[in-house]
């Protein structure tokens, strides 16, 4: 097994070099025996639309009931619906396989315990335990559950884009945020046009990838021929955006970020906002400017949630 799959927030590499299908039943039942001893007993699992993710779907649905653990299986879904699970359903840990922006030929994991996302030590002592070979033993279940009419009431229910109908250019780069993220836009009043929807795992537009700026072009050309009022890109796994204006100017995200804060803190006096170390002085310049409190982090999701909690921060966000 190649150690350097064990990243600092997640475990990747590339299919049929790292991630074999025997490698993969291994991290399934390393992954899960971490679960048992945590004291839990079912995970929620989903993957993203690469060709090798279904196959390391099965895979770990397998690996995980070997080690003793009910699996709630939600499909082929974008990540942020994984993460959703983790609030919604009775599960007390997630999967999710997905190899989000990076290449076509690679894949991972982002892991979940209880409502936080696995990181630094924690994948380390998951790696000790792949390594080991010595795994939890018992006799899972799995089932399925299609949670996407839940998400999407979800959101419908708390966000009110108000009268006037947008004109909304969505850009999936053939990822997978493209079959959640178009209809739920419609659905909240705006018009959308739709760039490269449909799952594709080869990518033969463009990279999946909107926080570089050649990526975002076939969205800016969109909105300049339909005279759109913004497109929002998604990544492979829907967890990261790109944004552009009505101009087809970029709009980078702490600018974004400082458009978040500044309505937050109509509501939210004095509230504490994170970002991190790649972001401009603008930003932080911005909140505290505003009435908030601005905070610097290290780069990385699960970090950056792990500070929210410390600080009980009321938003926080990277580059990406």
């Amino acid at each position: 097994m190649n150690q350097h799959i064990f990243r600092e927030y997640d475990i990747r590499g590339l299919v049929g070099t790292d991630l074999t299908h025997k490698t993969v039943s291994l991290l399934s039942k390393a992954i899960g025996t971490y679960f048992v001893k945590k004291g839990v007993t079912r995970v929620s699992l989903g993957y993203d639309a690469r060709e090798s993710s279904p196959i390391f779907a099965n895979l770990f649905v397998e690996g995980l009931n070997q080690t003793g653990l009910n699996v709630l299986n939600v499909g082929m879904i974008p990540t942020p619906l994984l993460y959703f699970t983790l609030f919604t359903e009775e599960v007390e840990a997630g999967v999710m396989i997905t190899g989000s922006h990076n290449p076509a030929e690679f894949n991972g994991f982002k892991l979940c315990l209880n409502k936080t996302t696995l990181h630094s030590k924690q994948i380390q002592q998951i790696k000790e335990i792949a390594l080991s070979g010595s795994f939890s033993s018992g006799k899972g279940t799995v089932t399925k559950k299609d949670i996407s009419a839940k998400y999407t009431n979800f959101v419908k229910e708390n966000i009110n884009l108000g009268s006037r109908k947008l004109k909304v250019v969505v850009d999936a780069g053939n990822g997978i945020g493209g079959i959640i993220g178009a209809p739920l836009y419609k659905q909240l009043g705006c018009e959308i046009i739709e760039l490269f929807i449909e799952p594709d795992s080869s990518f033969p537009n463009h990279h999946p990838d909107p926080t570089v700026a050649k990526n975002m072009q076939d969205a800016i050309n969109t909105i300049l021929t339909h005279e759109a009022d913004l497109a929002i890109a998604f990544d492979g796994d829907g967890d990261r955006i790109g944004v552009a204006d009505e101009k087809g100017n970029i709009i980078w995200g702490d600018d974004l970020m400082s458009i978040f804060s500044r309505s937050i803190l109509e509501k939210r006096k004095g509230g504490t906002f994170i970002a991190e170390v790649k972001c401009s002085q603008r930003l932080f310049d911005d909140i505290e400017n505003h009435g908030g409190k601005a905070i610097m982090s290290k780069v990385g999701h699960s970090l950056i949630k792990a500070k929210m909690k410390e600080t009980n921060a009321v938003l926080a966000g990277e580059m990406s």
